[in-house]
């Protein structure tokens, strides 16, 4: 289901562009998705206890966890966008009412889903909660560690790094090596992280 190749295979959907498109930032793309699939994800929201602001929220949101994997885990659909997109968009939708204690009685007849779609949703929240939990466990890091890892993402170089940060470029090396340890110990000795890979 998930491949690094971002060239046409014989497993690889047609709609692969819309993913491409997301990852390329394509104006034209992203207003397709928009103007063909959003409205059955608003008419949806507004049947099961949300409203448009809602489910404009939750088309963004679930953009972004496509987004994010696919630029992660180079995401590779192998059913159509469509149904892809809208399973994603209900299941979280179906989520926020649970995380709500919100009676829920979700109101829809095209529910049924292929194992392709399934398998690729699956994946998808998989990686999504692991991206919340990195997250969650770096604001939990003290602050030199926090500001050392933010500029090593940023900027090109450890040497970079050192001389922002007024220390010896070998210090920076250890000291990003700790940090990384530190923050790789807290996320792997996590419920969170436990429950992930059951």
């Amino acid at each position: 289901m998930i491949n690094r190749t971002t060239n046409m295979t014989e497993d690889q959907h047609s709609d692969q562009r819309y993913i491409q498109g997301l990852l390329e930032n394509d104006r034209h793309l992203v207003q397709e998705i928009y103007e063909k699939f959003a409205p059955k994800v608003v008419a949806f929201v507004k049947s099961n206890q949300g409203d448009e602001s809602s489910a404009s929220d939750l088309i963004q949101d679930t953009l972004i966890v496509i987004y994010r994997q696919a630029q992660d885990k180079g995401l590779l659909l192998t059913c159509p966008f469509e149904a892809y997109f809208l399973l994603l968009c209900k299941r979280r939708w179906w989520n926020q009412l649970k995380s709500r204690k919100t009676e829920v009685t979700i109101e829809d007849e095209t529910l049924s889903i292929n194992e392709g779609q399934d398998e690729l949703v699956s994946l998808s929240e998989v990686h999504e909660a692991k991206c919340t939990l990195f997250e969650k466990k770096f604001e939990a890091l003290g602050d030199k560690c926090k500001e050392l890892l933010r500029l090593s993402l940023k900027l090109d170089s450890m040497k970079e790094v050192a001389e922002k940060l007024g220390v010896s470029y070998a210090y920076a090396r250890k000291k990003k090596s700790t940090c990384m340890g530190s923050l790789t110990e807290m996320v792997r000795t996590s419920d969170e992280y436990k429950n992930l890979n059951t």
